[in-house]
């Protein structure tokens, strides 16, 4: 599989492959080679429907039967490749060579790569394209950049301040701790600290520890597997207890979350029932329940786990069989390639659930969690080592 941009004769070209057949794309109009226009390119793929968007001129590819996931193990190469038997025949029209030309600001699946001496992983014959300090967005927050003989400043936006606008007016002033990030609330013209785990308080100054981990909505915890690299990921299993009143909320997911091909299993409530979603490959994610018998809104403790052998799901609630699904009879992807990441309660600051899970899940949760088991470990997860924010205490009032 591959998926590729290039100039062709001077026009803009998107070739892709998802194992079946190749499909072409080539914009309508030419690229100015005259080394000072800058263009815009969109370019890429919903399922096996392609688009490409020069400058605002759109061409699409409709989607036809066939293969729908990119499923590439190469790294990401840009202007040019490290060896040219890395690049699939088909990829090119003509035999491939490197670009000759400025790049900036590239964003895949919706995360810019820094294109900076240190962020990428590797490269060779870059030179920089602006030839000023201001170079691209040094300035943040729609800042102003003028260069000046001892580098340069950023004029800021009402809002911001800071040498490269990157502070709101509201968290200049902030008495946020050490272990705590300032939210800016420009509506209230003031700000909230964001507590990391183990810490709590208006400021973020009381160090607490919790077995029971009490999620209030913003709140989220990353727990990266230490044992990832040695599970049998054809057989996968989480189990924890919850608690929560809410019909509304992501209880957990098993899975990196980068991007839409990421596999996962997740576990949530939808209209105050059970839902529990698992996606082992080709963003085949369908809700396996949802069903009024499966009430959990009730603010009572339940149990659940959840159980993958290959494509058979078992859901157990409370100690009982609830749902017992083969997913794909077919046996095309049976392994939960999870990359090591389970999220409790939601996502990174920032990131909305409903925006991360496309709509499966519309809240973050608000509850309790206790109890999360991986596999057949013998040991609880220690959720007070993890990363995280606004986790408070649950031990008490249970």
């Amino acid at each position: 599989d591959f998926l590729c941009i290039s100039l062709v004769n001077g026009f803009t070209q998107l070739r892709y492959n998802l194992g079946d057949r190749t499909v072409i794309l080539e914009a309508l109009q030419k690229v100015h080679t005259n080394g000072n226009t800058w263009h815009l390119l969109n370019a890429g793929r919903a399922g096996n429907e392609g688009y490409l968007d020069l400058d605002g001129i759109n061409v699409t590819q409709k989607a036809s039967p066939g293969m729908n996931a990119l499923d590439t193990h190469s790294d990401f190469f840009v202007g040019g490749v490290s060896s040219l038997n890395l690049v699939n025949p088909m990829a090119t029209e003509k035999e491939p060579t490197g670009f000759t030309g400025c790049i900036r600001e590239i964003v895949i699946n919706n995360r810019e790569l820094n294109l900076t001496v240190t962020d990428p992983k590797d490269g060779a014959n870059i030179g920089d394209c602006d030839g000023t300090d201001c170079g691209y967005t040094v300035c943040k927050n729609n800042g102003t950049c003028q260069v000046e003989n001892s580098g340069f400043s950023c004029s800021c936006p009402r809002e911001w301040t800071g040498t490269t606008c990157e502070q709101s007016i509201h968290c200049s002033q902030n008495m946020c701790g050490s272990h705590a990030l300032c939210i800016p609330q420009p509506s209230s013209f003031s700000y909230s600290c964001a507590c990391a785990l183990g810490w709590t308080g208006k400021y973020c100054d009381n160090k607490i520890k919790f077995y029971i981990a009490k999620f209030v909505g913003n709140s989220y915890i990353k727990y990266t597997d230490p044992f990832y690299g040695k599970r049998d990921l054809q057989y996968s299993r989480l189990s924890l207890n919850f608690t929560t009143s809410q019909t509304e909320g992501l209880i957990a997911w098993m899975g990196k979350s980068e991007d839409e091909d990421n596999d996962f299993l997740a576990i949530g409530v939808a209209n105050g029932t059970l839902k529990v979603v698992i996606n082992l490959g080709e963003r085949i994610s369908v809700p396996l329940m949802h069903s009024k018998y499966f009430t959990c809104s009730d603010g009572k403790w339940h149990f659940i786990t959840v159980v993958q052998n290959q494509t058979c799901i078992k859901v157990y609630l409370d100690e009982e069989l609830i749902l017992f699904e083969d997913i794909d009879p077919q046996r095309k992807y049976t392994a939960l390639n999870y990359g090591g990441i389970c999220y409790f309660g939601g996502f990174e600051i920032g990131r909305k659930v409903n925006i991360v899970t496309t709509g499966l899940f519309q809240k973050e949760f608000i509850g309790k969690i206790k109890d999360v088991v991986l596999f057949q470990d013998s040991k609880k997860i220690q959720l007070m080592t993890a990363e995280g924010y606004n986790i408070h205490d649950g031990n008490s009032g249970n």
